[in-house]
């Protein structure tokens, strides 16, 4: 019998009498930690399978399916129609989990979300981050803060005070502790749809056309690509609409000029700090992306895999097409799982143009 890999000792089945108890239960908690195979019959399944139970000195045990299918196992048909089922219940699960903590006053305790789900705890956070790409904590963080900016905007909220409470902040203390992460800038100014903030930009030209450069007291908070500079100081406008607007000055195009020398030179790199504003999941997906050599790729699929949520191709799509800062956030990078390329904001001809242009400079 193969020797069981090394576990984590806070793994609940880490030796083989705790996952044959798993697989003698069919516990579903189980799955995702191991997969069993049967000598007999040459399949694997999950512990949770409904399959007829094997005899134990028939039964061997892989930390992945990918073990077992070295090993020379199949997947079980029967083991695969559970799965399926198995996926629709636990995505319902977690959508109920989200809903709640959507519309609760104040964000559910993780002990509460797991017993309404019917899970333990430890449970129902690995399987909530497999399904969403966060954990309970930092999804209940993103949906306070769609709560804060829809109070701030909303004609009906009289004050701040009013839609911090609104929002489930419990005393006002602790949200100015988180204001600016969460809006990326002082409350007053975001209710004012950025009135107080100040924003530099200027628009240049580059071998891609019109690039639009724009700095925040932050760092930089928009670079925009595209045919018509107007159409992009428009694009900055209705981004920050009550925030004062103001054209460079000599300083501030030499700043432009840096970024215009990392679009046509891609290995001089951008040493600027940024001024990125989005919810929690973009944020996962734009580091991921930033950690992508320049000259390389990767899929959608690859990406959902890394931030820790396989299922969340669609999403991190969306998180690519929210990108406001082109080149510094390389979305461009992003490819189909086949390799060809797919829809990018600002046109998928400059994506070719952008990632040519960086394996010319890796083969140099």
């Amino acid at each position: 019998m193969k020797p069981l890999p090394s576990s984590p000792t806070t793994s609940p089945y880490a030796s083989e009498d705790s996952r044959w108890a798993a697989v003698q239960a069919r516990d579903a908690a189980a799955d995702g930690h191991f997969v069993y195979a049967v000598k007999t019959t040459g399949v694997y399944a999950r512990p949770s399978a409904s399959a007829r139970l094997p005899r134990r000195e028939n039964v061997v045990f892989f930390a992945t399916a990918a073990e077992a299918e070295a090993a020379g196992y199949r997947p079980s048909r029967r083991a695969s129609a559970d799965r399926s089922m198995a996926e629709a219940r636990r995505s319902a699960l977690i959508a109920e989990a989200c809903r709640l903590m959507d519309t609760a006053d104040t964000p559910p305790r993780l002990d509460a979300l797991a017993a309404s789900a019917g899970l333990s705890p430890f449970h129902f956070h690995r399987q909530f981050k497999a399904e969403t790409g966060l954990t309970p904590r930092a999804y209940a963080q993103a949906a306070r803060a769609r709560k804060l900016r829809a109070g701030l905007a909303s004609p009906a909220s009289d004050s701040v005070t009013q839609a911090i409470y609104a929002a489930g902040f419990n005393s006002s203390s602790r949200f100015y502790d988180q204001a600016e992460a969460l809006l990326g800038m002082r409350p007053l100014e975001y209710r004012d749809g950025g009135r107080q903030a100040e924003i530099r930009f200027a628009i240049g030209q580059c071998s891609l056309g019109a690039i639009l450069v724009a700095q925040s007291q932050r760092g930089l908070c928009a670079i925009l690509l595209g045919d018509d500079p107007e159409l992009l100081a428009h694009q900055l406008q209705d981004r920050f609409p009550k925030a004062r607007l103001i054209g460079g000055d000599s300083g501030f195009e030499r700043l432009v000029a840096e970024v215009v020398g990392f679009v046509e030179q891609p290995a001089l790199g951008l040493r600027l700090p940024l001024d990125v504003q989005g919810t929690a999941f973009q944020h996962r997906v734009w580091q991921a992306l930033q950690q992508i050599p320049p000259g390389s790729t990767a899929s959608y699929a690859e990406i959902a895999a890394r931030i820790g949520a396989p299922k969340a191709v669609r999403a991190v799509a969306r998180a690519c097409a929210s990108n406001m800062l082109a080149i510094a956030i390389p979305c461009h990078r992003v490819v189909r799982h086949d390799g060809q390329l797919s829809g990018y904001r600002w046109g998928v001809e400059r994506k070719q143009a952008l990632l040519t242009r960086e394996a010319q400079t890796r083969e140099e």
